[in-house]
């Protein structure tokens, strides 16, 4: 009996190896680019939007080659959705409404990218339910997408479609100018702001993290070579009352909204202009305006006291350099002879006893 229930139940499991091989059939291939561009390669390809807008579908052929995903990726596994040609269109109210549905997609390769976006300000003001904030698409583009860092001036003109009065501002600055003249070594939007994980700018702990911020460029020894500016400009700002004030505020977590000066109250935000040119606000003719504007009534002579971001030497400020080289041998002179007389004392009183 056993031999013959072992016959049996290999029998039934050929059967049902059989059975499974007929009823799930290999499924077919997804659509090649070649079969989705047969109807989005036609120039005169579009769909009527909710809102009544025509939205072009023509996909341009050589464009999306040329693409970063060109030969990389196929329309489906962006398009998830279609699974065979001729496929049901997809209604959508707005253009808006279009962009949101897609944007997730590129988390399924760019996962690494789309989780830093989670922390962004962009995602939490997306969460709150303003479409408007951008998405992946917005910044990227998406047939035509081109490599995220070339040219480098665009990276700046791309955040300037939202951000008008802003992209107008930066285009006035000494970074903008030098990097229309194909200066790459000059801050983008993004080197200050980050570009997926972008924190509020408006909050405290920004405001008292710009210092760091701008010394990323600043302190470099080599770069700053180049162009003839001190690497001294966050030693000798932290050592001075507003940084150390900044570092206190900083170090205790500050939230109040009187906070101490930092890079961007003197120099600008976007804005910033040559040191010494005639629009800078830090030059001396405009100094004490700068000033004025936290302290008020300052008088003619407040802006002289500052030294600027430079130690003070025969060159610069020598006064203020001869002053702290007479108090480096001073000081130690005194409170040595003060050490040497109150050892004396003592000396003498154990000789008397």
């Amino acid at each position: 009996m056993s031999w013959k229930l072992l016959q049996y139940s290999v029998l039934f499991a050929g059967l049902m190896l059989i059975s499974a091989g007929q009823a799930a059939p290999a499924s077919p291939d997804p659509p090649s680019n070649d079969d989705c561009l047969t109807c989005h390669g036609k120039p005169d390809a579009s769909s009527k939007l909710g809102d009544g807008e025509a939205l072009s579908l023509y996909v341009d052929r050589q464009i999306f080659a040329h693409s970063v995903h060109g030969g990389k990726l196929a329309c489906t596994n962006c398009h998830t959705n279609i699974t065979a040609v001729p496929h049901a269109a997809r209604q959508f109210k707005d253009r808006r409404a279009m962009s949101l549905a897609y944007y997730e997609s590129c988390k399924e390769c760019h996962f690494a990218e789309y989780t830093r976006l989670l922390d962004g300000v962009h995602y939490a003001a997306l969460e709150k339910g303003k479409e408007k904030a951008p998405t992946c698409v917005d910044c990227h583009g998406s047939h035509a997408m081109g490599p995220p860092a070339r040219p480098r001036k665009q990276i700046s003109a791309t955040c300037a479609q939202c951000h008008v009065a802003v992209g107008a501002a930066y285009a006035r600055s000494a970074h903008s100018d030098a990097l229309a003249k194909g200066n790459a070594d000059v801050p983008v939007c993004t080197d200050c702001h980050r570009a997926h994980d972008n924190a509020n700018p408006l909050t405290t702990a920004s405001h008292l993290r710009i210092s760091e911020l701008c010394a990323h460029c600043h302190t470099n020894e080599k770069l700053m070579a180049k162009y003839g500016i001190s690497t001294q400009v966050l030693t000798t700002y932290l050592a001075d009352f507003h940084g150390m004030t900044a570092s206190l505020h900083r170090s205790e977590g500050l939230k109040s909204a009187m906070l101490t000066a930092t890079c961007t109250d003197c120099h600008g935000v976007h804005d910033i202009t040559w040191v010494k040119g005639p629009a800078s606000g830090v030059i001396k003719a405009n100094l004490l305006i700068r000033c004025q504007h936290c302290h008020k009534g300052a008088g003619p002579n407040f802006s002289s006291a500052w030294l600027g971001h430079y130690e003070p030497s025969l060159r610069h400020a020598p006064l203020v350099y001869l002053t702290k080289l007479f108090y480096m041998f001073f000081i130690p002179f005194v409170v040595g002879g003060l050490i040497i007389q109150i050892l004396l004392h003592l000396w003498r009183v154990v000789v008397n006893i």
